[in-house]
């Protein structure tokens, strides 16, 4: 296992703190835009999360009042227009692979919206396991604005999943930006807290997410996600599996011991 406490990423804030790790967008003046940088940089460190010791649960963290406004039009737009095909084609694998990333990092990610969630913005508040908004979050999967399809990073799998066919579609298809307590209604928001109380709601539930048994939160999240392509009997197999291997760690004897002895169980993650 690495240590990941100290990665000192160039394009965004990175802080571990409990077994917790926020991270933050850099760019607060222009709403906090993704660059082609900041894109492979997050993909690189959420590929490195399945091996980091020291982090247990991921913060996605707003900064400055505001969340992501999506690709910078200068930094990443404007570059796109003169590519041509097998560039853009690396390009959009590219943006596609931090979504791969997140899901396969074996780590719950917490999203924390405040204000301007657009764009690969609100793919990557999509992509992650919770989503908490303040009353101000703004939230819009914009790409046919910019004459581009819904089809973006695996929005038109997920979203679906997440709200249900219809209202992803009413989103993807006119890019409307949607609030916070449309988005709570959804299922889209878990909860909605003050903007002044976000990171604090966040990191509770983050830290009550690494008092668990660890191990067995990475269990859950990949058969979340390996699950959609499953059919039931399928599932019903590999949970059995699952679960198997987890009845094999020392924090489920710490559970079963703790519950004989009427005591709360101090999980290890192992």
């Amino acid at each position: 296992m690495s240590d990941m406490t100290g990665h000192a990423p160039r394009h965004f804030d990175w802080q571990v703190e409990g077994r917790v790790a926020t991270i933050r967008l850099h760019g607060a003046e222009r709403k906090n835009p993704l660059t082609f940088d900041s894109y492979a940089e997050l993909r690189d460190t959420f590929r490195a999360l399945p091996y980091a010791g020291d982090v247990d649960a991921v913060i996605l963290a707003s900064n400055g009042g505001n969340f992501c406004s999506g690709g910078d039009v200068h930094d990443i737009i404007g570059p796109l227009v003169a590519m041509d095909m097998k560039d853009l084609l690396t390009f959009t694998r590219m943006t596609g692979d931090l979504v791969k990333a997140i899901l396969h990092c074996q780590k719950p990610v917490i999203a924390a919206v405040d204000g301007i969630c657009v764009g690969a913005g609100a793919i990557l508040a999509m992509a992650s396991d919770l989503r908490l908004a303040s009353p101000e979050a703004k939230c819009a999967f914009l790409f046919t604005r910019v004459g581009l399809a819904g089809a973006d990073m695996g929005a038109c799998a997920m979203l679906p999943r997440i709200i249900g066919q219809g209202r992803a579609a009413e989103l993807l298809y006119t890019g409307r930006s949607f609030g916070a307590d449309e988005g709570h209604a959804w299922g889209f928001w878990n909860a909605v807290h003050p903007a002044d109380r976000l990171d604090a709601e966040a990191a509770k539930l983050a830290g009550r997410i690494v008092a668990g048994p660890t191990f067995a939160h990475g269990i859950t999240k990949t058969q979340i996600n390996q699950e959609w392509n499953m059919g039931l009997d399928q599932a019903i197999e590999a949970e059995a599996q699952a679960q198997a291997i987890c009845m094999q760690t020392k924090d489920f004897e710490t559970a079963y011991r703790a519950f004989v002895a009427k005591e709360k169980p101090v999980f290890e993650g192992r």
